[in-house]
């Protein structure tokens, strides 16, 4: 302590205010940094420089080049559109480290010219003499210089016992969270008074390390992020392609300039699928509502299909697994064991009158769980303690240390008189015991019994002092000579939900790692109670010494769940790093301060709502409001069921591609020959008008029979994969693109076309063929029912899910038959879509396309699972 106090130059009266001015322009202001946002420029630059995005900016110039400025302003309006409800939906607002600034104390009480002060937090230095009091936090990283105090880590480090602190020398070779005379900036005194000195601020203290750890870890995108802009990068090659072939092809064969880029402008339209990224964020908002009612709150839209492919839990245990309320599960005696008896009551009153609980006016405990548990306990034995009374008979406290891991009181009363009582670490309290050694050994091999049940062992002693003995006033002369009265056994129950939770998680094919701060046979105990461990658990006891090529090993093996015991927030950002590594989609859990890091690496970060700091819900992807295990498993059923909705409505509007491709293909490759089936704002008309309402129901189907039967899907597996682009484009889209053209074709002959034959405005056939073209249109809306009645199952008989289960799907239905219906016999609609009204036969016609498209699918996934049951 002298030593520190030569180094930061602080005497008794402590700093002058003139050396805490110049120390302050030198060290800065004890604060956490925050880093520099993203420009809101920025992200909406990258909106609009979407794959899609471009696409669809080039059929804008090609509209302008073309002369046809009213197409180019409407495609332009749609970008906008489409970038900003994106960039509305998508901003996360990185907030971790903000928060972690309400962490430090407002004002500090410091000795400055030898005269107790308060200043700003925010302009304490190193080698400032601050006092510390109960109720208060800790302003700075500081060493204990005067007095004692207990303070509340678990922000750091995850324990939820208050830590003792108490002036002495350091100890060699611990970790520096585990130093006796050290406290952290942002932890609160929970008892005690003491004086420090300052030896780190602002980011150079333990919690601005934890907070550039976050600042540091990277955010990756999610799974359905990524695909979608791989998708959408092939969506914009083949379209370029294609409209590049066919520019050529078209010039080459004599078209008009402006009829080779207005098929250049529908090709690269008909492409993009517009609504995809509005309704996937819709449907992602949908799930958000839905998991929210359930206890789970989603700060990120994309985290709700992450988790659908969730494969691995890292969960902590106290207040998740756990009840987070420590109770007194078993008692044992040197004569008696763990049989019950009168001894009991009195074994457990003994312990509880070693505490230093206290009760508020509506009889609540407060204080330490440990000792609140023994309270507790002694009621629930018919042996209450009065607390008051506790305090009255009490002639001397020594109160516990961390390094001796002990706690005595001097109490008496008129049934024992006056007598010494010791509550510890059984190791530490069978070292104080008086006479023969069999009663250590035996309690040893009891102690070592209860630990292997999960429990939290302490051992209780006494000896009784005679009447007119002094009251010892040093510990070492009443810790001594000690008769071994029992052990005491503390268990934190699980939650009762947890063990069907854990079972469902197994059956989905989910593995459960615990990463915990607790004592690794403390926590497989806990983990094998709720069948964590199936077929095999691995408990590491001090998981910040694993080394990384343990660590892979031991997390590449498929039937082996890990408990990460004593981890620090390294060793969980490493647990999380290292099962990205392997290619698994990871959901980490955490409540501290200490936790950020990790929660903001983790594909799901889930914090606690109840229990949790500002912080960890910060960092997270999402809050748990009731702290419950069984709450992440239902979140991530709901997150399976989303996916699989978004990769039904997907199906459903990349089915609409090819039919609205083909028309430009046929005019292409017709040379003009064939006039143009479709137009481009009756693309946009579908894309943004017909399309969407349904899409949005799609993605409010319920789950699937078997969702949580199924393992989760690998990583390498995209969300939108080869076999769903096969359906839409090849099965779905091919028969409806096949029907249109009948259709079309039907009008135009007829009405006596034939190829080549004049169809502009006042040729005797124009209104033959916007007859045609509204044909196609509305063709393509009727099959877009049939697609999504199609899509509502993936492998499953319509059926078996029913018909009339999803009205909002029927609805959406509704509407678009409508809304075409509005187009094509609203004469303002007429004029500005180019429609006109259809005849009942060529009504009827079309009415067929939704049930053979279905019908279709509907034989094309019998012969599916016929194959599938034929298979050995």
């Amino acid at each position: 302590m002298p030593l520190l106090r030569r180094e930061l130059g602080t005497g008794s009266r402590g700093l002058s205010a003139r050396e805490a001015a110049r120390r302050l322009a030198v060290y800065g202001p004890n604060e956490v940094r925050r880093k520099a946002r993203t420009s809101l420029w920025r992200e909406l630059v990258r909106q609009l420089a979407h794959p899609l995005a471009l696409l669809l900016w080039a059929a804008a110039a090609l509209a302008f080049v073309a002369g046809i400025p009213v197409l180019g302003w409407a495609i332009v309006a749609v970008i906008l559109v489409n970038a900003a409800f994106a960039l509305l939906q998508e901003r996360q607002a990185e907030q971790a480290v903000e928060t972690q600034a309400k962490y430090l104390p407002e004002h500090a009480l410091v000795v400055r010219d030898g005269r107790p002060s308060t200043v700003e937090a925010r302009e304490l230095v190193p080698g400032d003499l601050v006092v510390l009091e109960e109720g208060a936090k800790v302003p700075a990283d500081a060493r204990l210089t005067e007095g004692g105090i207990e303070v509340d880590l678990s922000m750091l480090t995850g324990e939820s016992a208050p830590a003792e602190r108490v002036v002495g020398p350091g100890l060699i070779g611990a970790p520096l969270l585990q130093e006796p005379n050290l406290v952290f900036s942002g932890t609160i005194c929970t008892g005690g008074q003491a004086q420090a000195i300052v030896f780190a601020t602002g980011n150079h203290t333990e919690l601005g390390r934890i907070a550039a750890l976050s600042q540091h870890t990277r955010r990756d995108s999610s799974p359905l992020e990524q695909q979608v802009k791989k998708v959408a990068w092939l969506i914009a090659a083949v379209a370029v392609a294609m409209g590049g072939v066919f520019l050529v092809a078209g010039v080459a064969v004599g078209l008009p300039l402006t009829d080779t880029l207005m098929f250049a402008i529908g090709l690269l339209v008909a492409n993009v699928p517009e609504g995809l990224l509005p309704t996937i964020t819709l449907a992602l908002a949908v799930g958000v509502r839905v998991l929210a009612r359930q206890g789970a709150v989603i700060k990120r839209l994309s985290a709700v299909e992450t988790l659908g492919s969730t494969n691995v839990i890292c969960t902590d245990k106290t207040g998740t697994l756990t009840q987070n309320r420590m109770r007194l599960q078993a008692v044992w005696t040197p004569e008696h064991g763990r049989e019950p008896g009168p001894w009991t009551g009195d074994m457990v009153r003994t312990s509880a009158l070693c505490t230093t609980v206290t009760r508020d006016e509506k009889g609540e405990l407060h204080g330490d769980p440990t000792e609140i548990a023994l309270v507790a306990g002694a009621a629930a034995h018919d042996a209450p303690v009065d607390l008051g009374g506790r305090d009255t008979g009490r002639r001397a406290l020594f109160r516990f240390d961390p390094r001796l891991r002990l706690m005595s009181v001097v109490h008496a009363d008129a049934a024992y008189g006056p007598r010494v009582i010791v509550k510890g670490a059984p190791e530490t309290v069978l070292r104080t015991l008086e006479g023969s050694s069999e009663s250590a050994a035996a309690a040893a091999a009891a102690t070592e019994a209860l630990a292997r049940e999960g429990m939290r062992v302490l051992a209780v002693a006494a000896r009784t002092l005679p009447d007119d003995a002094r009251v010892p006033s040093h510990r070492e002369d009443a810790e001594t000579g000690l008769r071994l009265l029992g052990l005491v056994g503390l268990y934190d129950p699980p939650r009762q939900e947890v063990a069907a939770a854990v079972r469902r998680c197994h059956e989905a094919g989910l593995r459960v790692h615990i990463v915990t701060g607790d004592n690794g046979a403390t926590a497989a105990a806990v983990a094998r109670e709720v069948g964590i461990g199936l077929p095999r658990l691995h408990v590491v006891a001090q998981s910040e010494s694993i080394a990384d090529h343990e660590l892979d090993e031991l997390l590449a093996s498929a039937d082996t769940e890990v408990v990460f015991a004593r981890s620090s927030p390294e060793t969980k950002l490493k647990v999380a790093d290292a099962l990205r590594a392997h290619g698994q989609i990871v959901a980490m859990t955490g409540d501290g301060v200490n936790d950020a890091p990790a929660l903001h690496r983790a594909h799901i970060g889930v914090a606690m709502g109840l229990s949790g700091t500002d912080v960890a819900r910060e960092a997270s992807t999402m809050v748990l409001t009731d702290d419950n295990f069984a709450t992440i498993v239902t979140a991530i059923e709901s997150g399976r069921r989303v996916y699989d909705n978004v990769r039904k409505f997907i199906v459903y509007i990349f089915a609409h591609l090819t039919p609205e491709v083909v028309p430009f293909l046929v005019f292409a490759l017709s040379a003009g020959a064939v006039p143009l089936p479709l137009t481009v704002l009756q693309i946009l008309a579908i894309d943004l008008g017909t399309e969407t309402l349904p899409a949005l129901a799609l993605g409010r189907e319920r789950a699937e029979p078997g969702t949580m039967s199924r393992p989760p899907r690998p990583s390498s597996q995209g969300v939108i994969s080869r076999d769903m682009l096969v359906r839409s484009w090849c099965y779905l889209g091919t028969v409806s693109a096949v029907l249109v053209m009948g259709a079309f074709f039907y009008v135009l002959w007829r009405a006596g076309w034939q190829p080549g034959d004049p169809t502009g405005a006042g040729d005797p056939l124009h209104h033959a063929y916007i007859t045609a073209t509204t044909a196609t249109f509305a063709g393509i809306v009727t099959c877009q029912v049939g697609t999504a009645v199609a899509a509502r199952t993936d492998h499953a008989v319509l059926r078996e899910i029913g018909l009339c289960t999803n009205p909002l799907l029927l609805a959406g239905i509704a509407f678009e038959l409508a809304f075409t219906a509005a187009l094509v016999y609203a004469p303002p609609l007429q004029s500005l879509f180019g429609t006109a009204a259809l005849p009942l036969d060529v009504v009827a016609l079309i009415a067929t396309f939704p049930f053979l498209v279905w019908g279709t699918d509907e034989l094309r996934r019998w012969v599916r699972r016929a194959d599938h049951r034929a298979k050995p």
